[in-house]
């Protein structure tokens, strides 16, 4: 079974991170698929009634918890190659021409808030957790850190990412990280639903041609400098300080 599952009614198409048992956690395969099925979605954008809306959500009660740091604890090449691919999915997600909602179901946290963040939007309720506790494991969150400047502005992101932990759904939205804020968990499919049907009542060419022109303002289609960033990151992540704040942390 894929771990990325892709769902389409009418104008909507739903992905949902498939590895639940792991809160969905980033790793090797799970990002393979994440690729296959937004390469699915692009190669289908110009056909004829295509899905102009996209919902990206998790299974289970996690969003997604960032990457699989157990799977690259003491294997730089591994933990490059993540980063790498998790770099170039991000800028794949911010190329679509569908609008993107993050459905933030539940913890969103370090690349998975970053996740969030390249979204055009993002929807959570109020004791969902999200943040970038990189620093506090010793890691530099550059893959990240692009995405979360044109989100909230350098001087938030600044503050954010050098702090560190995670905040409630409630502070997110404070901040900008968040669009939209349900007061509880019961209520995000109702709300969510109503952001994405009032979404696909837009026009598909004229959604498209906005996301185009604001991503280029904005700079979202830079590649390079999240692929810098994965580099940075994995050079971080190698170092004797954040292996062993990473064994401390998952009592490796």
């Amino acid at each position: 079974m894929s771990l990325a599952t892709l769902t389409t009614s009418g104008p909507v198409t739903t992905l949902t991170l498939n590895r639940a048992d792991a809160r969905n956690a980033l790793s090797i395969d799970l990002l393979r698929d994440l690729h296959g099925a937004i390469d699915t979605l692009a190669a289908a954008a110009a056909a004829p009634n295509a899905p102009h809306v996209l919902v990206v959500t998790g299974a289970g009660k996690a969003f997604c918890a960032g990457m699989d740091l157990k799977a690259v604890l003491g294997n730089n090449d591994l933990a490059l190659e993540l980063l790498t691919s998790l770099a170039k999915l991000t800028v794949k997600v911010r190329m679509l021409p569908m609008v993107s909602v993050a459905k933030v179901n539940g913890a969103a946290i370090g690349g998975g808030c970053g996740l969030s963040c390249v979204c055009d939007l993002a929807i959570t309720h109020a004791d969902a957790k999200l943040g970038y506790p990189e620093v506090d494991l010793g890691v530099c969150p550059a893959v990240v850190a692009p995405w979360l400047v044109r989100k909230v502005g350098a001087g938030r992101a600044r503050k954010i990412l050098l702090i560190g932990g995670l905040m409630s759904g409630r502070e997110a939205h404070a901040c900008g990280m968040v669009d939209v804020l349900c007061e509880s968990a019961s209520d995000l499919d109702t709300k969510a639903d109503e952001i994405v049907k009032r979404l696909a009542t837009g026009g598909p060419q004229a959604l498209a041609a906005t996301k185009k022109l604001l991503n280029e303002l904005d700079g979202s289609l830079d590649e390079s400098i999240v692929l810098k960033g994965a580099k940075l990151s994995a050079s971080v992540l190698a170092t004797p300080d954040a292996q062993q704040r990473l064994r401390a942390k998952l009592g490796a």
